[in-house]
């Protein structure tokens, strides 16, 4: 009995005309889903700091220590902590609030070539003085 049933079933399956799937819809939101992930991770890159005009340098080379703290320094000589507008004398006392124990800090200096030279050869020097504070120059390609 069991297998006329198959077979009846069989047939009945060979009868019947086969169903097409219409799968534009789904390729609609794939392609929805894809541009949005697509536009999103254009805004996920990270910058620190204000944005300044970097001077080019042909030996810099990307720092694989991620940076602690951010000073910048703007074309009209402002200098910033972390985004946070701070004095030139006051990058040492700040810098050192940052310090944690044990801990080393990694400093990068974002200077726009408009900046005088004095200036920035100032925090540096400031920089220098603390324990335990390494510094970087951010600088862009050429």
């Amino acid at each position: 009995m069991s297998r006329r049933l198959r077979r009846r079933h069989e047939n009945e399956l060979a009868n019947q005309p086969m169903e097409i799937k219409n799968i534009l819809p789904l390729m609609d939101v794939i392609f929805a889903l894809l541009t949005f992930f697509v536009m999103s991770s254009l805004f996920l890159n990270r910058t620190e700091g204000l944005p300044v005009s970097l001077p080019q340098a042909q030996s810099g080379t990307l720092q694989k220590t991620p940076a602690r703290a951010t000073i910048s320094i703007n074309d009209k000589a402002e200098v910033f902590l972390n985004k946070q507008k701070i004095g030139l004398t006051e990058v040492s006392n700040r810098v050192k609030d940052l310090l944690e124990p044990n801990q080393d800090l990694v400093v990068v200096l974002n200077a726009d070539r408009l900046v005088p030279h004095g200036d920035v050869v100032q925090i540096m020097d400031q920089l220098r003085q603390i324990p335990r504070v390494k510094m970087a120059i951010a600088t862009k390609s050429s």
